[in-house]
């Protein structure tokens, strides 16, 4: 029983250290918005559309986690399908580009600025 324990701790561990467990894997889903801040907002909006319809997504989707038993998640190893990872980095994708979206305004009409003379 305790040989089982060692050969299973030491099979979770080399698992961990591959670079392809579930919870690194994951980690590289969620993408930064700056890279997307230099994309003209008529652009971006027509790319994030394009990418949710691709994937069957909404529009505002974000990435998912799952969460491992007993902190395991380092040493679990990302059993995902091809189609199931592609759509997890589609919606990381269509979250980072809405966050631009977000902060730069993109999608509403320009607010009119008022000139007037200070009383």
């Amino acid at each position: 029983m305790r040989w089982n324990m060692m050969v299973l701790a030491s099979c979770l561990a080399m698992t961990g250290c591959m670079g392809s467990s579930m919870s690194e894997r994951q980690d590289q889903d969620v993408q930064s918005s700056l890279q997307y801040d230099n994309v003209p907002c008529d652009q971006l909006l027509a790319q994030r559309n394009g990418l949710a319809q691709q994937y069957h997504l909404s529009t505002d989707a974000k990435p998912s986690f799952s969460n491992p038993a007993m902190g395991f998640g380092p040493f679990t190893p990302d059993m995902r399908s091809k189609s199931k990872r592609d759509t997890d980095l589609a919606s990381g994708k269509i979250d980072a580009m809405n966050r631009s979206i977000e902060r730069r305004d993109c999608g509403k009409p320009n607010k009119q600025k008022k000139f007037a003379l200070p009383s």
